[in-house]
């Protein structure tokens, strides 16, 4: 799988609002979980035992297709890792997997290192403008 929004979690269910008239109920909040290579389908994947846990993510209203991160997720490094990718759940622990994206460079972190998120974000494409 390429990173990207879930299929069966988020995908589906936006599209089934619209096709089949169903209820989508938006999570009750996102969370940041950090990875070494590609979450894969499920989010599940790769996950970094260097930065460990979730950490809570707000994102802004939607603008041109796209929402954009509004706070900076800190995770303090307990050992050494290299993230490459993140994935974004509905809860701190358990809680349902949303989307993953690539980051645009590696970070590679040793204990005690903060990793701090300034950007991040997802967009839907193609959209008519």
């Amino acid at each position: 799988m390429t990173v990207g929004i879930s299929t069966v979690n988020l995908a589906n269910a936006w599209l089934n609002v619209v096709g089949n008239k169903t209820t989508f109920t938006a999570p009750a909040g996102t969370h940041i979980q950090c990875h070494t290579a590609d979450p894969g389908a499920l989010g599940t994947t790769a996950a970094s035992t260097g930065v460990t846990g979730r950490q809570a993510a707000t994102f802004g209203a939607a603008s041109g297709a796209a929402i954009a991160l509004t706070n900076s997720p800190a995770f303090t490094a307990t050992g050494g890792d290299t993230i490459t990718h993140i994935s974004v759940w509905s809860a701190a622990s358990a809680g349902t997997f949303l989307w993953s994206a690539a980051l645009s460079t590696a970070k590679t972190v040793v204990a005690t290192d903060t990793l701090t998120f300034n950007a991040v974000g997802v967009s839907l494409s193609p959209v008519a403008s």
